[in-house]
């Protein structure tokens, strides 16, 4: 067996595609265009990219962009009141704080102060809440890409057995609720769990998402099964030259490639789908806000 390959470029496109017809049924029936606020604070050069991504993204779907570059230096108070303006500017629909932030920030602080309605992100305690209550809330944007993405794979999900390897709030937990939601038999496991290897062949389903390169071997993954590999980890690559490196999953791809019947690649699968999984939580988040139906728009 030969793993199909799921492509998060050709499928995050497609999710950008349905955004901007959304965006624009919402200029065109209600005369609203949605604005993503993204704060960045210090110089780091992966998250500069990162946010140029995603205005340039934003603004290709029709919605307004808002940057907000904060040098290093920023007080937490003076974070906290950026946040405070934007949560209360009603050009504003969703908001989120580039992370990871400077040491002497507590990003906890920062994501409490803002508002669940346009907390994009889905990090705020209360949409947390929602998602583990069958809730109407903000969900994370990569659990919610890689749901969508087995969704596509395999129709229904209900009744598979799944593993979700890695427990940060972030994806693990969030991702482990959705599958939950899909009527799911789900096991979270971890680097401490015993006996992983066995866990992990035991699932139709396989999401890795605790950020070691390689670490589920291709031979724990049981015949026919899907896994959606969310790490993305660079290590030394000799074999292309002195001080190169490559980019790989906390899957071994190869290896795992022999057994599951479908596969995201480590470039080129998850990754891609978090930025459109942003516009679209902004579409989301303007419909709430102004009481209109997401569904109604397609």
């Amino acid at each position: 067996m030969t793993a199909s390959i799921i492509d998060g470029k050709v499928f995050s496109q497609k999710v950008r595609d349905e955004v901007a017809r959304d965006v624009a049924r919402l200029k065109k029936d209600h005369n609203i265009t949605p604005g993503l606020a993204v704060i960045l604070l210090g110089e780091d050069p992966a998250s500069q990219v990162y946010v140029r991504n995603k205005a340039k993204q934003t603004a290709e779907a029709g919605m307004t962009s808002f940057e907000f570059k904060l040098p290093p230096e920023t007080t937490q108070e003076e974070l906290l009141a950026k946040v405070n303006a934007l949560n209360v500017d009603p050009a504003v629909n969703g908001i989120l704080v580039q992370l990871p932030l400077p040491n002497h920030i507590d990003e906890a602080a920062i994501i409490e102060a803002i508002a669940p309605a346009k907390d994009v992100d889905g990090f705020h305690v209360i949409n947390t809440g929602l998602l583990a209550t069958g809730g109407k809330g903000m969900v994370p944007c990569t659990p919610l890409g890689c749901i969508m993405m087995l969704k596509d794979t395999l129709g229904s999900l209900s009744g598979r057995r799944a593993i979700v390897v890695g427990r940060s709030n972030i994806v693990g937990k969030p991702m482990a609720q959705l599958l939950l939601a899909e009527s799911c038999t789900v096991t979270i496991a971890h680097s401490r769990t015993q006996d992983l290897a066995d866990e992990v062949r035991r699932a139709d389903i396989v999401v890795a998402a605790v950020g070691r390169p390689e670490m589920i071997k291709g031979d724990w993954i049981k015949k026919g099964a899907v896994v959606i590999d969310v790490g993305i980890n660079r290590i030394d690559a000799p074999e292309r030259g002195e001080g190169k490196t490559r980019l790989v999953g906390d899957v071994d791809f190869e290896g795992a490639s022999k057994n599951a019947s479908a596969i995201t690649p480590v470039p080129g699968g998850v990754g891609p789908m978090t930025i459109a999984l942003l516009l679209a939580n902004t579409v989301t988040a303007t419909c709430y806000q102004n009481g209109i139906d997401p569904a109604s728009l397609r």
